[in-house]
C-alpha cells in the first residue's frame, strides 16, 4: 500500500521505518526537517514535505503525534487531512488522543469519503522499535479486519475495541492503570522497607504473589530499583498528559478517580522541578521522599525469577529520539 505517515518523534520514526520494512510504500513528514532527513534514510521511504504531500496520493495515512490539538491541526488546518486525501482513502490515527476529539474527526472525514479508525499504541520505543506494541482500534470492524496488514506491520497484539473512539478510551483506562500500580506499589514497598523488611524479599515475594503486575517484575528491575531513569521508554512528561486526558474523561462521564487525581498530583510536582523526560518509574520519587526511603537493589541481588525474565527478552538499546 501507499501510506503517509505523520509524526516522526520517539514512537513514529520506528513505526514508519518498520511499514517500509514490511514492503509498504511510505512517505513521511515531520513538522521537524530534522525528523524526515533521518527517516528518510531508510529505504523504501520518501521525505515527505507537507502534510498535503505525503496525503495526496495515499492509501492510507497514518499519524503519531503527541496531543490531541495536533492532531485536529493535521485533519482540519488548510492543506490537512480533510482536503488533501482522496477519497476512498483511510485514516488512521495511532496518537493517545482523546475520545472526543476523534468522535468529533471522524464524522468531517466521512463527508468527505475518508474513514477513520482511532488506533493508539502501548509498549513504547522498544515495542514500536521491534514492531511489538499493543493496538487499541476504534472504528469499523470490517475496515479493521482490512487494516490488518497495515497495523500488523506495527505491532503483534492487536484488539478491536468497539465503535470509533472506543480504541482511545481503552488506551486512557490503560495508562491510568499503569501509573496507579506505579503509584501503589511505591507505597506498598517503602512501607515494607520501613518495617524492617528487605527490599529484595518484597520484590520477591510479591513479585511471585497476587499483588504482582508487568511494572514491578519487568519494569522496575531496569529502571527505579537501578535508579536508571534515563533514557526514558516512556516519559513522565507524555505520562501527564495521558493522564490528563483520562481525567477529563472522567470527569465527562462523571466518574470519580481517587487514585488518577493523586497521581496527576505528583506528575505535577515532578514536572515543576523540570523532571519531565525522566522514565514514569521516577513518579515513585515522591513517595520515596514522604516516606524516606530509596527503593534501590543492586543487580546482583535481583530477584532470581526477575533476571530469568529479563533474560528471555529481547535485547533493545535504549533510545533518545527526538
Amino acid at each position: 500500500m501507499k501510506i503517509g505517515f505523520i509524526g516522526l518523534g520517539r514512537m513514529g520514526y520506528h513505526m514508519a521505518r518498520n511499514l517500509a520494512a514490511a514492503g509498504h510504500e511510505v512517505a513521511a513528514y515531520d513538522v521537524l526537517p530534522e525528523a524526515v532527513a533521518r527517516v528518510a534514510e531508510t529505504p523504501g521511504i520518501r521525505a515527505g514535505t507537507s502534510v498535503a504531500d505525503v496525503a495526496r496520493d495515499a492509501d492510507v495515512v497514518c499519524s503519531s503525534l503527541p496531543s490531541p490539538q495536533s492532531v485536529e491541526e493535521i485533519v482540519l488546518d488548510e492543506g490537512g487531512l480533510a482536503d488533501s486525501m482522496r477519497e476512498g482513502a483511510i485514516y488512521i490515527d495511532l496518537s493517545t488522543n482523546a475520545p472526543a476529539v476523534v468522535r468529533k474527526l471522524s464524522p468531517i472525514l466521512a463527508e468527505k469519503g475518508i474513514k477513520m479508525l482511532d488506533a493508539p499504541v502501548a509498549g513504547g520505543t522498544g515495542g514500536a522499535e521491534k514492531a511489538t506494541l499493543s493496538i487499541m482500534v476504534g472504528g469499523d470492524e470490517v475496515l479493521y479486519n482490512e487494516m490488518q496488514p497495515v497495523l500488523g506491520a506495527l505491532g503483534n497484539k492487536l484488539f478491536y475495541c468497539g465503535d470509533i473512539g472506543a480504541g482511545s478510551v481503552v488506551k486512557l483506562c490503560n495508562n491510568i492503570a499503569a501509573q496507579g500500580y506505579n503509584m501503589v506499589l511505591g507505597e506498598v514497598l517503602t512501607m515494607g522497607v520501613k518495617a524492617g523488611v528487605e527490599l529484595k524479599t518484597l520484590a520477591t515475594v510479591i513479585g511471585s504473589s497476587t499483588g504482582t503486575s508487568q511494572r514491578l517484575i519487568n519494569a522496575y528491575p531496569t529502571g527505579l530499583f537501578k535508579r536508571a531513569f534515563l533514557p526514558a521508554p516512556f516519559s513522565l512528561i507524555l505520562s501527564n498528559k495521558d493522564t490528563r486526558l483520562a481525567l477529563e474523561l472522567s470527569h465527562e462521564v462523571d466518574v470519580p478517580m481517587a487514585v488518577g487525581e493523586l497521581v496527576y498530583k505528583d506528575q505535577m510536582e515532578l514536572l515543576e522541578r523540570g523532571l519531565g523526560e525522566l522514565s514514569t518509574d521516577a513518579l515513585v520519587q515522591m513517595q520515596e521522599e514522604r516516606a524516606g526511603i530509596v527503593l534501590e537493589i543492586d543487580e546482583k541481588d535481583l530477584p532470581l525469577q526477575f533476571m530469568q525474565f529479563q533474560a528471555q527478552q529481547p535485547a533493545v538499546a535504549p533510545k533518545k529520539d527526538a
